[in-house]
């Protein structure tokens, strides 16, 4: 016997808290269809997520080091997963629906491009006469627009719940407003919790990825208050972790940063005592957070990853090279369109080309992006 989903809603309705979003009181999708006998919508969100081709593509995708640098450093896909268990952690305390915040996770780097950050300004700058690219905007066309696995329908036909998690990601441009959502209203509850997820995951696992590739020193480390307090904290006062002690820090630096967001946020539904998860998006300022405390020492760890670590040597001669070869597979099928896969092809018709030809170079991976610059030098030779 299995738990059908009118059961499952129940269960939602009953366990979660006054703020939470509930699958069952959805606003439902884009295109009707009827939801399964057996899952949530948020839970089939979720599924169409994790079986998209932009999903696997995270695999192979720049997180810090370019994909080929080695085969232990944390790559899109990585990250995400990692994130998305930080944020079913928060929400399953914190008694939001973990399904949502999961799905927003998973979905929340679908538009990044090969290598990362310095892929991303280097198609901003390549698409600057139409509109510039936004990974986040890119992840709201692909799940909108770009997937194709549906014969009704393009994209995935998500819930506008999820959609909108996804838009109100932390972004310097107002995308919720450009795809039709209230300017004026907050991220959910939800929305929240995978925002904070994501740079919770993001500085401990790269701050883990700079200390076993060499490029972070402990005499610089030191100067870190939160660094201090974590070898206090695993009674460490050694030179250079090793492994063991290395995993030891960053599982504190995570219960640490995760302890901290749960008691900060209780504290403040307790004081603000929401009556519906729409209170939460009209509130002032956002619900989930960490205190003043780790507030501080969180901006002094991202400023110490940005001078040491993002702006490395290493780091910059690896960017160099991926913007060389973003550039050649840009100006290559911008010269000749025609040799673009058929699916972006048949587009040509009717966009753009600069922004067919961004969509096709975003979708690839680091290896296919390298390989695709190194045949289309080869060919112009």
């Amino acid at each position: 016997m299995y738990r059908c989903r009118e059961q499952l809603e129940h269960n939602e309705a009953v366990v979660l808290g006054s703020y939470a979003l509930l699958s069952g009181r959805s606003r439902g999708r884009q295109y009707p269809e009827s939801e399964p006998a057996w899952r949530t919508a948020f839970q089939r969100d979720r599924d169409r997520i994790l079986h998209s081709a932009a999903f696997r593509r995270l695999e192979y995708k720049t997180q810090v080091f370019v994909n080929d640098a080695g085969d232990y450093y944390r790559t899109r896909l990585t990250h995400t997963l990692e994130m998305a268990q930080i944020g079913r952690a928060l929400a399953r305390a914190l008694a939001a629906n973990e399904d949502l915040v999961e799905a927003i996770c998973l979905a929340h780097d679908l538009g990044h491009p090969p290598f990362g950050h310095v892929g991303e300004n280097v198609l901003d700058r390549l698409a600057a006469d139409v509109g510039g690219f936004d990974h986040n905007l890119q992840g709201w066309r692909i799940v909108t627009r770009l997937e194709q696995r549906y014969r009704d329908w393009p994209g995935l036909n998500l819930t506008w719940e999820t959609l909108e998690g996804i838009l109100r990601h932390e972004t310097g441009r107002d995308l919720a407003a450009l795809a039709g959502f209230d300017a004026g209203l907050r991220g959910s509850l939800e929305a929240q919790l995978a925002n904070i997820s994501d740079a919770l995951a993001y500085n401990a696992h790269d701050l883990d990825d700079g200390l076993q590739a060499g490029l972070l020193r402990v005499e610089d480390l030191a100067t870190l208050e939160i660094w201090r307090e974590l070898c206090d904290r695993s009674a460490w006062h050694g030179g250079l972790p090793d492994d063991i002690a290395r995993h030891h820090l960053i599982r504190e630096l995570i219960g640490l940063q995760v302890g901290d967001v749960l008691e900060h946020t209780a504290q403040r539904l307790r004081s603000l005592n929401p009556a519906n998860a729409q209170a939460l998006q009209t509130h002032g300022e956002d619900v989930v957070g960490h205190s003043l405390r780790l507030q501080g020492r969180n901006r002094e760890l991202a400023d110490f990853l940005h001078e040491h670590l993002y702006r490395h040597e290493r780091i910059a001669r690896m960017a160099e090279r991926a913007e060389r070869c973003l550039e050649v597979i840009f100006h290559g099928f911008m010269a000749r369109p025609e040799t673009l896969p058929i699916p972006f092809r048949d587009r040509l018709a009717h966009g753009e080309r600069s922004r067919v030809v961004v969509d096709f170079v975003s979708s690839l991976t680091d290896r296919s992006a390298l390989r695709a610059a190194r045949v289309l030098a080869e060919s112009a030779q």
